[in-house]
């Protein structure tokens, strides 16, 4: 059986991690590989730090997304890949690789998973993770100065000069790809179980023909 690809978008701070954590955490009985669009960031390290600062990481050019496509049609063929691992103090990718064993099941999550028709078209199921603006800056506030050390100035500023309009250029838009549309965040456990629900039962029906 080919691999089934779990596609699940969403602004920063919506929640989609949380939701394909739950996803793949609930789909125990079955090999479950977890990727995030957040490794697959352009490597700038050729540029100063302070210009890696200045680089519009919410803009689909900021992706490498040759290298996440290859990624994904590897592993719906079957196949393991080396995932990347990114620097997010550094905004650079660093020389390590997580490797990701062949799964039954593929999670990956991304704000700007939809945009690319190619990734779309992999999928089998799309998720759209949706939150209020207000609660995506309070969650990008908390994350960056506790997992990323950066001072809350720069997050607000790359938020009103990046994040929020790219959102609505390039993030929103792609909704209207989703096969499901999860609202209140990651936190929405009736819609969760109802999307694992619904996977586990194709995954069975997979089996049996």
């Amino acid at each position: 059986m080919n691999p089934f690809i779990v596609g699940i978008a969403g602004g920063s701070g919506s929640g989609k991690s949380t939701v394909a954590r739950h996803v793949a955490q609930a789909l125990r009985a079955e090999s479950v590989a977890f990727i995030d669009m957040d490794a697959y960031y352009m490597n700038f390290s050729r540029l100063s730090l302070d210009e890696r600062r200045k680089v519009n990481w919410d803009h689909p050019d900021a992706f490498d997304w040759p290298l996440l496509v290859a990624h994904l049609e590897r592993l719906a063929g079957g196949e393991s890949i080396e995932k990347p691992v990114y620097d997010f103090v550094t905004h650079s990718r660093t020389d390590s690789t997580v490797h990701i064993p062949a799964a039954r099941v593929i999670v990956v999550d991304g704000i700007l998973l939809f945009n690319d028709p190619r990734i779309r078209e992999l999928c089998d199921v799309k998720i759209f993770v949706d939150a209020d603006a207000d609660l995506r800056l309070i969650r990008r506030i908390r994350r960056d100065t506790t997992k990323r050390g950066r001072p809350l100035d720069e997050i607000i500023e790359q938020y009103l000069t990046t994040v929020h309009p790219m959102h609505l250029e390039f993030v929103e838009p792609t909704k209207r790809y989703a096969d499901v549309i999860v609202p209140r965040g990651g936190h929405n456990a009736v819609a969760v179980d109802m999307i694992v629900s619904n996977i586990q039962r194709r995954l069975d029906a997979a089996v049996a023909t």
